[in-house]
C-alpha cells in the first residue's frame, strides 16, 4: 500500500488493507501485459526461470500502474498527482485492471517459481484478490466507516508541515480539487443510497464533527486546512511567502469551505435519513458473500463466520480462566464483572492529566529499548515520536495508534484511559508493535516495492497483539493490574471473533454486541462504544487481530517444538518480521525454513 502524506492517514488507510489504497486518476484503461504463459520452462543456467520472469513483469507493471494512480504521499513517486479521480470511468478502469491481473495470475504455475517469488505470489495474489473485490462489491460507493473518513484522511494532510515552494504548490493544488472530489464522492454515496449499500445509520452520530469544524473557522486563517502556511520555511522568499498564503487563503474561502458545506448538507439532509437502520453486512446486497470477502481480506484465510465464531468463544473461556486467577491474586473478592467495573471506576487507575498518560507511555516505550536486544537481532533504523490524538478526531478514535514514526496516545475523557492498559497499548502501537515491525519491512530492499509498502491487517494487527503477548515473557508488566490489562486486551480482540460474527451474520444488536465487551472486558464504557460501532460500520476488520495472533503463537510452539536447544528467540523474530506483511499460511512456511535451517535466523552475525 502507499503511505499517506501523514502518520494519521497511514494508519488509517494501513487498516484497510491495500483495497482503499488504490485511488486512479486516469478514466482510461492502460492496456493490460500479455498473459502470462501456462507452462513457461525453467532456465537451463539455473537462474530466473521464464515463469519468474513473466510474473515479475505481470506485478511490476500493475504495481507501477497503481503508483501513478494514487494519492501522492511524502515519498510520492508523482508529486503532480494531487487528489484521485473517483468517478464511473476511473472505477471501470480499476475493474477492468485488476480483473485482467487475475487471469494473468491464474496463468502462473506456482511450481516454476523460485522460492522468492513463491511467497511474492502468495502476497501478490491476496493484494489482487482484495482489490478486485472491493470493485466487484462496488466498495467505493461507502467511503468511510466509524473509524475513519475520507475527509478527514484530507484533514490529516493539513497537519504536515509544508518543506518548500513545490510542496506549497502541490498543496494548494489539492486544496482546488476537494470540490471535485467530493462531488464525485457524493454522487459514488448516492449510488450507494440506491442499492442499500450505506453506512448503518446508528454509526453516523457525530461523525461529521471533522466537517463542521472545517466550516465553523471564523477565518481562512483559522481553518484546519491552511495550518500549513502559517509557518512556510525561510527558504521561500518572503514575497512568494506572503503570495502563497493569499493564495491559500481565497481557495479555502471559495472552494474548500463550500465544498465542506455541501457535503455536510447532504450527510444531514440525505445520507442520514436514507442510511440503512440494520447492522449485519449480511443484510447488505449480496450480503453473505460481502461477509466471506472481508474475512478473506482480512484474516487471509478461507474461514466461516461459524468457525470463527466458535473459535472465539473457546479463546473468551481460556482467558476469563487467566483473568479470574489474577483477580484473586489481587485479593478481589467478587464476580469477574464486579472486578471490572471496580477497574472502570476507582480513580487510582486514571490520570488526571494529559501528561500522566503520555509520560507514561514515553517510559514504557524506553523501558522496551532496554530489552529490545534480547529478544531480536535486527532493529528497525526508524525512531517514533510519542504525541496526543488530534482533539477533532478523538473523541471516535481508538486509545492509541501507531506506524512508521509515531505513536497517537488518545488523551480524550481521561476517565476512559487506564493505566493499567498502558504496557500493553504501548507494546501493540509502538515497539516492538506497528512502529517497529512497518519500518523493518520498509527498510528490507530485497522485497519488492509492492511488499515493502503493503500492510495486511492480519499479519500486521497479529504481530502487535503478539507483542502484547510477549510483554509477559520480557517481564513488561509490572503488577498484576497491569498483567490483567494485557488479558483484558487479549479477551477484547479475542471477543471480537465473536461480536463482529455475532453483528455481521448471526443478527446480534448493538446493544448485544455492547453487553458482551462489557461482561468480558476491562474496557471502559466509552471504548466500548465506539468500538462495536467501529466494527458495525467496518465488517471483518477486527476479525485479523486474534487470528494473525494465532498464527504467530501456532508458528512459534512449532518451532520451539521442532528445533528444542537450538531454539532461538531472537532468530524466530528475525525470521517472521524479515518477510514483511504476507498472508498467514505465509508465516507458517517461513519458519518451516527456519526449521530446515536448524534455526538460524536471517541475520545470523546480529543474533
Amino acid at each position: 500500500m502507499t503511505r499517506p502524506a501523514t502518520p494519521f492517514g497511514l494508519r488509517a488507510l494501513f487498516l484497510t488493507a491495500t483495497a482503499l489504497a488504490v485511488l486512479p486518476m486516469t478514466a482510461e484503461v492502460d492496456a493490460a501485459p500479455p498473459s502470462a504463459p501456462a507452462a513457461a520452462p525453467l532456465s537451463e543456467a539455473g537462474g530466473e526461470s521464464a515463469t519468474d520472469k513473466a510474473f515479475e513483469a505481470i506485478y511490476t507493471a500493475e504495481w507501477d500502474w497503481r503508483q501513478k494512480q494514487s494519492e501522492p504521499d511524502e515519498d510520492s513517486k508523482n508529486p503532480e498527482l494531487v487528489l484521485p479521480d473517483i468517478g464511473p470511468k476511473a472505477q471501470a478502469a480499476k475493474l477492468a485492471r485488476w480483473s485482467a491481473v487475475e487471469k494473468q495470475l491464474a496463468g502462473i504455475d506456482p511450481a516454476r517459481l523460485s522460492a522468492a517469488n513463491k511467497i511474492n505470489l502468495a502476497v501478490y495474489q491476496s493484494q489482487i484478490d482484495a482489490l478486485l473485490a472491493a470493485q466487484q462489491f462496488r466498495e467505493y460507493e461507502k467511503p468511510f466507516n466509524a473509524d475513519t473518513s475520507f475527509w478527514g484522511n484530507l484533514a490529516d494532510w493539513a497537519r504536515q508541515p509544508i518543506s518548500d515552494e513545490a510542496g506549497a504548490r502541490n498543496y494548494l493544488e489539492m486544496l482546488r480539487e476537494i470540490p471535485r472530489y467530493y462531488d464525485q464522492q457524493i454522487a459514488n454515496m448516492r449510488a450507494g443510497i440506491k442499492r442499500g449499500f450505506t453506512a448503518p445509520r446508528v454509526t453516523l452520530t457525530g461523525r461529521d464533527a471533522g466537517i463542521k469544524l472545517v466550516i465553523a473557522a471564523a477565518t481562512p486563517q483559522d481553518n484546519p486546512f491552511y495550518a500549513p502556511f502559517k509557518d512556510l520555511p525561510d527558504t521561500i522568499p518572503q514575497a512568494t511567502r506572503a503570495a502563497l498564503q493569499a493564495e491559500a487563503a481565497q481557495v479555502i474561502a471559495q472552494g474548500v469551505v463550500p465544498a465542506h458545506t455541501k457535503l455536510l448538507a447532504f450527510m444531514d439532509n440525505e445520507y442520514a435519513p436514507a442510511a440503512r437502520t440494520t447492522l449485519a453486512a449480511y443484510d447488505l446486497p449480496d450480503g453473505k458473500a460481502y461477509y466471506r470477502s472481508k474475512i478473506r481480506e482480512f484474516v487471509t484465510l478461507d474461514k466461516s463466520p461459524e468457525e470463527i465464531h466458535q473459535l472465539g468463544l473457546s479463546e473468551m473461556a481460556r482467558i476469563r480462566a487467566r483473568m479470574e486467577a489474577v483477580m484473586r491474586e489481587v485479593k478481589f473478592t467478587g464476580t469477574l464483572p464486579q472486578f471490572f467495573e471496580h477497574l472502570r471506576t476507582d480513580p487510582q487507575f486514571y490520570p488526571k492529566t494529559p501528561n500522566e498518560l503520555l509520560y507514561r507511555a514515553a517510559w514504557i516505550a524506553k523501558t522496551f529499548d532496554g530489552k529490545a536486544s534480547q529478544y531480536f537481532g535486527h532493529l528497525p533504523r526508524s525512531r517514533f515520536a510519542i504525541k496526543p490524538v488530534p482533539a477533532d478526531i478523538a473523541p471516535f478514535y481508538t486509545g492509541g495508534r501507531g506506524g512508521p514514526g509515531i505513536y497517537l496516545v488518545n488523551t480524550y475523557d481521561l476517565p476512559s484511559r487506564p493505566f493499567y492498559s498502558q504496557i500493553a497499548l504501548t507494546l501493540h502501537e509502538s515497539a516492538p508493535g506497528h512502529a517497529f515491525q512497518m519500518p523493518l519491512a520498509a527498510e528490507n530492499k530485497d522485497l519488492p516495492a509492492f511488499r515493502r509498502d503493503t500492510y495486511i491487517s492480519a499479519y500486521g494487527e497479529g504481530w502487535a497483539l503478539y507483542c502484547e503477548a510477549l510483554g509477559e515473557d520480557m517481564d513488561m508488566y509490572e503488577t498484576p493490574y497491569d498483567l490483567f490489562g494485557m488479558l483484558s486486551y487479549q479477551a477484547w480482540r479475542a471477543a471480537r471473533l465473536v461480536v463482529d460474527t455475532g453483528i455481521h451474520s448471526q443478527g446480534w444488536t448493538r446493544k448485544q454486541a455492547q453487553d458482551y465487551l462489557r461482561d468480558n472486558t476491562a474496557l471502559s464504557n466509552h471504548e466500548i462504544e465506539t468500538e462495536v460501532d467501529r466494527y458495525i460500520s467496518w465488517p471483518g476488520q477486527a476479525l485479523s487481530y486474534y487470528m494473525g495472533e494465532l498464527a504467530f503463537l501456532d508458528a512459534r510452539a512449532k518451532a520451539k517444538q521442532a528445533l528444542g536447544p537450538k531454539f532461538n528467540i531472537r532468530a524466530f523474530h528475525d525470521a517472521v518480521l524479515q518477510i514483511g506483511s504476507v498472508p498467514l499460511p505465509v508465516i507458517d512456511q517461513r519458519v518451516d525454513q527456519l526449521i530446515a535451517d536448524g534455526g538460524v535466523g536471517p541475520y545470523p552475525d546480529e543474533e
